[in-house]
């Protein structure tokens, strides 16, 4: 029997991963890390190498490598996008992921699918102008078009399901801890 392929996600591989996660959640855990190094002014780079999920440290990967910069009129050279372009890059990637493998599991196929994103940051709250305006982000917004035969119902509700599942989506949209700390080693 030929494998059941659905919008590039195999499907029988994504139940089998669900049933072992039921099995052992312990699978479930991963831990996702970054190191990063100032190379000049705006300018640093991001290094991404191993990670460990489904109890094994993954090293199988190349590591890559990100540049970070601002444009100029934020004081940068251009050499990369900016952290908080970063941020909609990660958000639009787990978005799109999380909504083609719910379309799959449901044996919805997608012909296309694009999102496009937009974020409005008020520079007043970064340079310490104003305390009313927030730091970070005011607003995001996402746009997705979805080529597939089925309603715009069932496009929203695949949205919706992508913004239930996504985990980028809910460690931005809810609060989450983060820690930060002074390394001594």
């Amino acid at each position: 029997m030929a494998t059941k392929i659905i919008n590039g996600i195999n499907v029988e591989q994504l139940v089998e991963t669900v049933n072992q996660i039921k099995e052992n959640p312990e699978i479930a855990k991963f831990k996702f890390r970054v190191a990063n190094k100032w190379e000049d002014g705006t300018h640093n780079r991001a290094l991404l190498t191993s990670f460990y999920g489904a109890l094994n440290e993954d090293d199988s990967r190349d590591p890559m490598m990100f540049e970070i910069d601002e444009p100029p009129v934020l004081l940068g050279a251009n050499k990369g996008p900016n952290p908080v372009e970063y941020l909609l890059v990660g958000l639009s990637g787990c978005l799109v992921t999380t909504l083609v493998a719910q379309a799959a599991a449901k044996h919805i196929r997608i012909r296309s699918l694009a999102c496009r994103l937009e974020g409005d940051i008020d520079l007043q709250g970064f340079l310490g102008i104003s305390e009313k305006v927030p730091v970070g982000y005011q607003e995001i917004r996402i746009y997705f078009k979805i080529d597939a035969d089925i309603t715009n119902r069932e496009k929203e509700e695949l949205i919706e399901m992508a913004q239930k599942f996504s985990p980028v989506f809910n460690t931005v949209a809810k609060p989450t801890p983060v820690v930060v700390q002074l390394d001594q080693g």
